[in-house]
């Protein structure tokens, strides 16, 4: 269930952005050119550095441990305890990874792949498949099915990497093709914008929900051994993510007819952001009822 990467899970100690996760969705800033100088051969004051991100608040003591708990009574009951589920979703957003901000930043190279995804699909809704998979030198892929044309590009969209991070933006990548099918998108040259939004929702959710697997820790999490309790939690934990991260979306209202390709890797950032608030309060409400 969940990422190919799976491991026991971080420690409580562990920093709440650790020092694999790139911050920069946007990639590494250009070379500086040689700074210019006055009349008299005096190198011009520099301008001020960038301000920082914020940094994150140290994390709460056995911060994992109540998410992990009720992980654990939501799987054990085969997907019946909703209550439970939705108190692990907004325990892990709200403890476990310090609020919907801390959660997103730990989303580096997901942020960065589906920024990625987001251009290159704005790029087939302004001037057609043929020309967007030729700016990939692979034209050679128009004509065929949405999924092995998106599977050709994972090392596009998401390079292969040794660490966590890039593991889990690759693994969500694949199974977002996986189900491409399922959702209807099968043709890329005809893609409609509302396919468009779907192939993002899809991703981001699979992103969010294999960070949470391997943050609670497969191990740290009672699965149960009936294989179809065991996709019943899967099945139900994955829809109540991509719930909230569809409602992110259409609060983000991305126009794919005129992505602005500046600030697309902020607007991926809110989407993540405001898709973790989300999934809190509806967590939230679903332990209450």
């Amino acid at each position: 269930m969940g990422t190919s990467t799976p491991f026991s899970g971080p420690k409580s100690g562990n920093p709440l952005v650790p020092d694999f996760v790139d911050d920069d969705t946007a990639g590494a800033a250009p070379p500086t050119a040689p700074a210019p100088q006055d009349g008299d051969g005096v190198p011009p004051v520099p301008p001020a550095p960038a301000p920082r991100p914020a940094p994150m608040p140290p994390p709460m003591p056995d911060r994992f441990r109540s998410a992990r708990l009720n992980f654990t009574k939501f799987a054990s009951s085969g997907g019946s305890d909703r209550r439970a589920l939705g108190r692990a979703v907004s325990q892990y957003v709200s403890q476990a990874a310090g609020g919907s901000v801390s959660a997103a930043r730990r989303m580096g190279s997901s942020r960065g792949a589906a920024a990625r995804i987001a251009g290159f699909l704005g790029d087939v809704g302004s001037r057609g498949l043929q020309a967007a998979l030729a700016t990939l030198n692979m034209a050679g892929l128009a004509g065929r099915p949405a999924a092995d044309i998106l599977s050709a590009l994972v090392e596009h969209f998401c390079p292969e990497g040794g660490s966590i991070d890039e593991g889990i933006a690759r693994d969500a990548f694949m199974e977002t093709v996986i189900d491409l099918a399922d959702a209807g998108v099968t043709d890329m040259a005809n893609l409609t914008s509302e396919q468009m939004q779907t192939v993002l929702e899809l991703y981001v959710a699979h992103t969010i929900e294999d960070r949470i697997y391997n943050d609670v820790g497969i191990k740290g999490v009672e699965v149960p051994s009936d294989i179809n309790a065991a996709e019943a939690v899967r099945d139900q934990l994955h829809d109540f993510i991509l719930g909230g991260v569809a409602d992110a979306f259409s609060e983000a209202a991305i126009d794919f007819a005129a992505i602005d390709s500046t600030a697309l890797g902020q607007t991926i950032d809110r989407i993540y952001e405001a898709a973790f608030d989300i999934l809190e309060a509806l967590g939230e409400e679903e332990s209450q009822k």
